[in-house]
Parts: structure tokens; C-alpha cells; sequence
């Protein structure tokens, strides 16, 4: 047998256990972020008497007491079982250690998720992505044993637990572009055509399994968005990016000192619960701060004021006022009473937006109704203070809680946090470049920030883009303005990382 035959049959072999796994593993791992998803919504089901969606992005109905005894519960039980997970039997390693070589145990793995899950459903803090990774690469690890795969110095095992963990992520957001670069981005650090096709193919097929378990819809809510891109729209994105990219890189490196200084004994068991009772509190008058972030990116994105939207020729329809953060803060008992809006020949805006009326609230133990503009008013120029407050107090409140949750010993993601962050602070950004440029909607500045905050925190520009894009379908046309403020807010971010890094280094060299 010559060379040239020998290669054509490895060749040959490689490319089939490539297809087997892009549609074998991948429909395994689709099947499984499905059914943690389904999960999600029966412990949110059971322990807060709500399921997440497009039309309730949060806890906002949900009583008070409630909200605390759900998430203080939730932590506590997590907690317990973490410390034994941790002390007591074989240690679940990180999905980058995994990739590395390093052997994920099975039903220590499979109760580390459901952990994950539960704590997420119960109204913690923390993103749920972190779950459906683990599961992909430690089902890739038992699939290359099945198969032999090991490839020369293990590069072959190494690109297929990667991939898997790509492919978790793409199934659980319906995301395979982000589920892609996310392996080849973030893990394998390593961009070839083979690995971009394999990653691509098996988040794909994760991606179509898992939304034929848990169903299909626009994960967030951006149709209270212009039509089209402006030219002072990308100069908002590169400003906007630069601000992201320093407040991401601070949170980056805040989620980086909270998962280093986690409890290594006991104190997990008091830790945690006590964190749970701090978010519970904190969500008696701010809802939008529990879960993975969902609640909170929602209402920057759905922050819509109608006397300027006839400029911009955003629309916000009946449906999507109804299921505004805005709408379910202001009392959730209200009715929503127009929510168009457009323009006459003069400029002049016709139709109202988000206008609740009704009573408002109840007692805040029966609703805790947050603390919205004024239950009974539309979002208008006049309360433009009341609304930055609200998302300042938003942005604040979600990036603390989720630093305490994970400090406590919680495992998790940052993903979502992260675009929720991005969104607020969008939003917020966007609200005062309103007043110079009109043109602008604040959904769209809101997506742009989501976009690069994310790419900040994450230090994945490519991962990042594609992600928020996918979750809230944004039109095409939109990835230029967002790409421009992610490419802004990766050089501002590396610039500050790398400023901290050199400080750091300064100071152990002078003590």
C-alpha cells in the first residue's frame, strides 16, 4: 500500500467519524439542551408559579414573599449538594478543562447541570449556558472512547469535545453561528475550515433537535426597533462600544475574582443561601434582577418612547407593549392602550406607545410591583429621568447579585448576564442620544450595547455578535452598527485588561 493510499484512508475514516458526530453526537446533545430547558420551565413552574416566555420575560406577577422564599430555598438546597459534589466524590472539572484532557465523571456531570438549572429556575442570578457546555463536552468525551478518537496528540478528541460544547450552547439559544465560534473562538483558540464546518454542523443539528423538544420563539423582543441604520446610528456604535468595552472588561474581571474566591469549604453552606435571601430582597422591588438575565436585557430592549418614534419610524405593536418590562412593572394589572406610533406630514407623532392604565398595584407583597416610572403613565420625554433610574438601578442590581452569586459557590454562566448588562446599558446611552439625534431608537442603541458589552466581558468579538443577533433575529442590515461597536469595544476592552495586568504585575514586583 503506498503513502499516498495510506493518507486517502485516514482521510476517509476522519471525515466519517466527523459526519457521524455532527449528526449523532449533535442530535444527542440538541435532545439534551432541549430537555434542560423544559426543565428550567417546570422549576420555574414549581417554585415561582410562572414560565418564561415572550409574553412574561420575568417574575413580575409573582407575589414577593414568593420571589424570596423561591431563590432562598433554591440556593440552599444547591448548596448543600454543591459541598458534597465538591468534597465528597470526583470533581466536575471546567468545560476549557475538559477540552484540555481532563475526564468529566458522568452522574457527578449530569447532577452539576441540573444544579445549574434549578438554581437559574428558582430565580438566581446566574446564566444557565454554562449547563448545556458541560453536558456536550462530557457526552463528546464518552463518544471519541466509543470511537477510538484520538487523533495525533489528542488534537482530534480535543476539536470534538470543543465542538460538543459549542453545540450545547447552540442548542440551548437556537444559536449555531455563536455555538460555532464559541469552540473555535473561545476554546480551540483555533480557526480552520475543518473545525469551522464541524462546529457549525453540529450546532446546527443541536440547535434544529432541541428547538423540535422545547419549541421555537424569539428569545428577545426587539420590534419597538427602526426599520434601518442611520449614519449617526454607527457613530453611536463606536462611541457606545468604547463604553462597553471598558465596563465589560471591569465586569469580566469582576466574574474572574468571584470565581477564584469561592468558598473551598464549608462556608458554601451558609454562603449561598445567604446570597439567595439578598436576591429575593432586592427582587421584592426589582424583579427584573432574577434569573439568568432574560427579565432585565428585555427591558432595555422594550424601552420605546413614542414621541420621538415617528422619527426613527420604529413601531411598537400591541402585542410587544403588553409583554414590555415596562407594562408588567407598572402594576401588571394594567391595560395596554395604544402602542403604535408614527408621524404625520409635520413631524408630529400620532399614537401613543406603552401607556398603562388601570390600577396599578396592590400591596407590594401581593405583586411587588417594582419600581417603574409612575403606574398609569406612558413612557414619555418627561419621565426620561425615572426611566434612566430605573435601568441605572437595573444595571447595578444585576451586576452585584450575579458577582454575589457567584462568589457564593454557584456555578453558572455570564453570557446572559453579560447582554443584559449591555442592554441597560445601551438603553441608558441611547435615552440621551435621543435628545441629539431623534432618528436613533433607544431598542436599537439597547441591542448595540447588548452586543458589545458581551463581546467585552467574554473577550470573544465574533461569538459574542453572533449570539445577540441570533436571540433577538435582528434584521441583517444591523450587523454593521453592531459589528462596528463590537470591533470598538474589543480594542477599548483589551486596552483596559491589559492596563490592569500590567498594574497587577507592577505591584507583585515591587512588593
Amino acid at each position: 500500500m503506498t503513502h499516498t493510499q495510506t493518507n486517502a484512508q485516514l482521510d476517509g475514516k476522519r471525515l466519517g467519524w466527523i459526519i457521524l458526530a455532527v449528526l449523532a453526537l449533535g442530535a444527542v446533545i440538541g435532545a439534551g439542551a432541549g430537555l434542560l430547558t423544559l426543565l428550567l420551565y417546570g422549576v420555574e413552574h414549581v417554585m415561582l408559579g410562572y414560565i418564561e416566555g415572550s409574553e412574561l420575560p420575568g417574575p413580575f406577577g409573582v407575589p414577593a414573599v414568593r420571589r424570596v422564599i423561591s431563590v432562598t430555598l433554591g440556593m440552599t438546597v444547591a448548596g448543600v449538594i454543591w459541598y458534597l459534589l465538591r468534597h465528597k466524590t470526583t470533581k466536575v472539572p471546567s468545560v476549557k478543562k475538559a477540552v484540555a484532557g481532563e475526564r468529566m465523571p458522568v452522574w457527578q456531570t449530569v447532577l452539576h447541570v441540573v444544579l445549574q438549572i434549578f438554581i437559574v429556575g428558582s430565580g438566581a442570578s446566574i446564566g444557565r449556558e454554562v449547563a448545556p457546555r458541560e453536558l456536550g463536552a462530557m457526552l463528546a468525551q464518552r463518544f471519541c472512547d466509543l470511537f477510538h478518537i484520538e487523533g495525533d496528540s489528542g488534537i482530534d478528541r480535543r476539536m470534538v469535545v470543543a465542538v460538543a460544547a459549542g453545540a450545547g450552547l447552540g442548542g440551548v439559544y437556537n444559536a449555531p453561528l455563536a455555538g460555532m465560534f464559541f469552540a473555535v473562538e473561545i476554546l480551540l483558540v483555533d480557526v480552520t475550515i475543518e473545525k469551522v464546518a464541524f462546529g457549525l454542523g453540529m450546532s446546527a443539528v443541536a440547535a434544529f433537535v432541541a428547538a423540535s423538544i422545547k419549541g421555537h420563539h424569539t428569545f428577545y423582543d426587539i420590534t419597538a426597533m427602526q426599520p434601518s441604520s442611520t449614519p449617526t446610528l454607527m457613530l453611536f456604535a463606536l462611541l457606545c462600544g468604547a463604553a462597553c468595552g471598558a465596563v465589560g472588561a471591569l465586569f469580566r474581571k469582576g466574574s474572574s475574582w468571584a470565581e477564584a474566591h469561592k468558598p473551598a469549604d464549608r462556608a458554601i453552606l451558609w454562603q449561598m443561601p445567604l446570597v439567595g435571601l439578598v436576591t429575593g430582597l432586592v427582587a421584592v422591588f426589582v424583579p427584573q434582577v432574577m434569573g439568568n438575565g432574560r427579565a432585565a436585557a428585555q427591558l432595555g430592549f422594550s424601552t420605546f418612547i413614542p414621541e420621538v418614534a415617528g422619527t426613527s419610524g420604529a413601531v411598537q405593536s400591541p402585542a410587544s407593549a403588553a409583554a414590555s418590562p415596562w407594562t408588567l412593572l407598572s402594576g401588571g394589572s394594567g391595560v395596554v392602550a395604544g402602542a403604535s406610533a408614527s408621524a404625520d406630514a409635520s413631524g408630529t407623532v400620532a399614537a401613543s406607545g406603552t401607556s398603562v392604565t388601570g390600577t396599578g398595584t396592590g400591596s407590594w407583597l401581593d405583586f411587588g410591583s417594582g419600581l417603574a416610572p409612575n403606574a398609569g403613565t406612558v413612557l414619555t420625554l418627561s419621565h426620561v429621568g425615572m426611566i434612566l433610574a430605573v435601568l441605572a438601578l437595573t444595571f447595578v442590581a444585576k451586576a452585584l447579585i450575579t458577582l454575589m452569586t457567584i462568589r457564593s459557590g454557584a456555578s453558572g454562566g455570564v453570557l446572559q448576564p453579560g447582554i443584559a448588562l449591555g442592554s441597560t446599558l445601551g438603553a441608558m446611552l441611547g435615552l440621551v442620544w435621543m435628545f441629539a439625534f431623534p432618528a436613533d431608537s433607544v431598542t436599537a442603541c439597547a441591542l448595540i450595547g447588548a452586543a458589545a458589552l458581551l463581546s467585552a466581558s467574554q473577550q470573544a468579538p465574533l461569538m459574542a455578535m453572533c449570539l445577540v443577533m441570533e436571540l433577538t433575529e435582528a434584521p441583517i442590515t444591523f450587523f454593521v452598527p453592531v459589528g462596528l461597536a463590537v470591533a470598538s469595544s474589543a480594542l477599548v476592552s483589551k486596552w483596559v485588561l491589559d492596563g490592569m495586568k500590567r498594574r497587577e504585575t507592577l505591584g507583585e514586583s515591587r512588593s
